[in-house]
């Protein structure tokens, strides 16, 4: 059995998803079959195939959130130790060979979005920063080839 650790907003966010899909994407799905079944031949009717194959794809997407909720711990960022990078710490880091420098928070897979500079912490980057103390150097391999990250500040957004 996986873990899954969210926040609270992201618990919050995925149970809504699933309920969603739940109510209006299943009623969307059987509307779509009862339409494509009224249109005579079920089995020379590309439409009915397509509206079958689109309900088993959100009954596998619900089965899968399901099982990650299932599953799921939410995690208190008061409680966590603010030694070392952790699941849902920011942490400022400083790449060693460009100069720049960018804070970015970690998070769980499902809440990854780096428009709002959340990472993975199971991406190459994250999974190169966790357990790193201040000031500690990861030697990180991405697609991208292998960079060197400082990591200097960890904080929590309260």
């Amino acid at each position: 059995m996986t873990v899954t650790y969210l926040t609270q907003e992201g618990h919050n966010r995925l149970k809504s998803e699933l309920e969603e899909m739940k109510t209006a994407g299943r009623q969307e799905v059987s509307r779509s079959i009862a339409e494509a079944r009224d249109k005579g031949d079920l089995s020379e009717n590309a439409e009915y195939a397509a509206a079958k194959e689109a309900q088993g794809m959100l009954e596998l997407k619900i089965n899968e959130l399901e099982k990650v909720m299932a599953t799921a711990r939410i995690l208190n960022e008061e409680d966590m130790d603010t030694t070392e990078v952790r699941l849902l710490t920011s942490v400022t880091i400083l790449n060693k060979k460009t100069g720049k420098e960018d804070t970015y928070k970690l998070v769980s897979e499902s809440e990854a979005n780096l428009k709002d500079k959340k990472i993975s912490a199971s991406s190459p980057i994250g999974k190169g920063l966790l357990g790193k103390k201040v000031g500690e150097t990861a030697q990180i391999t991405t697609p991208a080839g292998e960079i060197a990250l400082k990591s200097s500040i960890f904080l929590y957004e309260k």
